[in-house]
């Protein structure tokens, strides 16, 4: 998705900040389905998807935006294990988004690390970014941190959050050096939480616990 350098030489804006870009003005109020915030973008649709999915998981209360991203998040990986050339949404949740002014306010909260990231991410090993074995490796690490940042385990919140919007740039930059980085920090982090988190059983039990009551 990357562009070629304009002709003043400027370095050239990240997909995710051309979206972003689109859709920043207007009534702030305004409903941004996600219907309409995916629509055009075809295969790299995954990546605006998982951008969305994970703003709520940046709510710095445990578990609180985690219920709401992780799911999300999940359902993404599911589609790409599964090998969907787009992502699939549900009624119910294509009609739902953000509002205007959310989608706004997380744009300028994380412009600075966008900034600094467009001189990094960009197409690149493009047969690792879009092959249906690395899909399927991606879709897994998604189900899995998915439901780690669905889990209301205390500190954690951000580091998923922050390792989903570095996936999000991958696929929509279809990056595939980015990817293997992901894949590889990706795999530690959830070896690393198996290892320290002892409670990580008992509090996986409580979640399927409360939807199967809900």
């Amino acid at each position: 998705m990357a562009s070629p350098p304009d002709q003043g030489g400027t370095t050239p804006r990240s997909g995710l900040t051309r979206v972003l870009d689109a859709f920043a003005h207007g009534d702030p109020e305004e409903l941004l389905s996600l219907d309409r915030l995916l629509g055009g973008l075809g295969r790299s649709a995954f990546g605006m998807f998982l951008f969305v999915a994970i703003l709520p998981g940046f709510i710095p209360i445990p578990g609180a935006g985690g219920v709401v991203s992780g799911p999300l998040v999940m359902l993404i990986g599911l589609q790409l294990v599964a090998g969907l050339a787009r992502p699939w949404l549900p009624r119910f949740v294509g009609r739902r988004g953000p509002r205007r002014h959310t989608l706004n306010r997380f744009r300028a909260r994380i412009a600075p690390w966008l900034a600094r990231l467009e001189h990094l991410v960009r197409p690149r090993l493009q047969g690792l970014a879009g092959n249906r074995a690395a899909n399927v490796l991606t879709g897994l690490l998604l189900l899995v941190l998915g439901l780690l940042l669905a889990l209301p385990i205390p500190m954690t919140n951000y580091i998923f959050a922050g390792l989903l919007l570095l996936f999000a740039l991958a696929l929509l930059e279809r990056d595939g050096a980015l990817l293997l980085g992901l894949w590889l920090v990706s795999a530690a982090t959830i070896a690393g939480m198996a290892l320290v988190s002892g409670e990580l059983a008992q509090l996986l039990g409580e979640w399927i616990g409360r939807l199967r009551r809900a």
